[in-house]
């Protein structure tokens, strides 16, 4: 039988926002609000995934758990694979990789991700959410997801893009999540492959996935969230929370 696990990549050096995942919120690292969202999910054991021994030695803090990994990696999912790769894992098994600027996310949703996938054997998917606010539609922090279809609690579609900069004029637009699920072997393959061109532009590595005709299934998600890339996101945040 499959089993899940979730896989958190974190950094210091993130180019938007430098140091983000120990930026301190009510007196906790950003880091570990998430990863005791992905915790809660009870999806399966969680790790941190990370380069810079300050956030494992915060992790560990906290009691949590941490993978080491190479400083060199382009991308997060790169660093996803390193730590799976140093985990008892099968072909068959699935990684759920958090991002770990998303301290909104909610368990449930993590939990139903991981559910709904297996029933429906999906190798990859992803979460998303209405998009409710008209500005939200120009603003480049917030990633959108265009489907073939419509999402809803009982329905599933494949991406068919994601952007930074899609106007509201298109039917079936979303605010995505940074999260993703994936089968082992599918993870493999994806990290093997080449950056696209279209990766680079947009700063977003799932559009190597769908440059490489691989396919994307969209989730309903059912609360928002808010993920934090810049100072002006954090402070979206505390307006949120407060």
């Amino acid at each position: 039988m499959s089993k899940s696990v979730i896989i958190i990549p974190s950094r210091l050096a993130a180019s938007r926002f430098p140091n983000k995942p120990l930026i301190k919120i009510n007196n906790k690292a950003l880091i570990i609000h998430v990863y005791e969202k992905a915790v809660k999910s009870g999806v399966g054991d969680v790790y941190v995934a990370t380069c810079d021994k300050e956030i494992a030695d915060v992790v560990e803090s906290y009691g949590g758990k941490f993978i080491l990994t190479k400083s060199t990696h382009l991308t997060g999912t790169d660093r996803v694979y390193e730590a799976s790769k140093k985990l008892d894992l099968h072909f068959e098994d699935y990684i759920i990789n958090v991002q770990g600027d998303e301290p909104m996310i909610s368990p449930d949703d993590i939990s139903n991700l991981n559910t709904i996938s297996k029933e429906n054997n999906l190798e990859f998917s992803t979460l998303a959410y209405k998009i409710k606010n008209q500005k939200d539609y120009q603003n480049e922090n917030i990633v959108k997801v265009l489907t073939k279809n419509e999402i809803s609690n009982f329905s599933i579609s494949p991406a068919q893009n994601f952007s930074r900069k899609i106007l509201n004029n298109i039917k079936y637009i979303y605010h995505h999540y940074g999260i993703y699920l994936y089968k082992l072997s599918t993870l493999e393959k994806f990290v093997n492959l080449d950056q696209t061109q279209n990766e680079k532009n947009e700063r977003l590595e799932q559009l190597r996935a769908l440059d490489n005709n691989m396919n994307i299934n969209v989730l309903l998600a059912k609360k928002f969230s808010l993920g934090i890339d810049t100072k002006e996101d954090l402070d979206k945040y505390y307006k949120i929370i407060n």
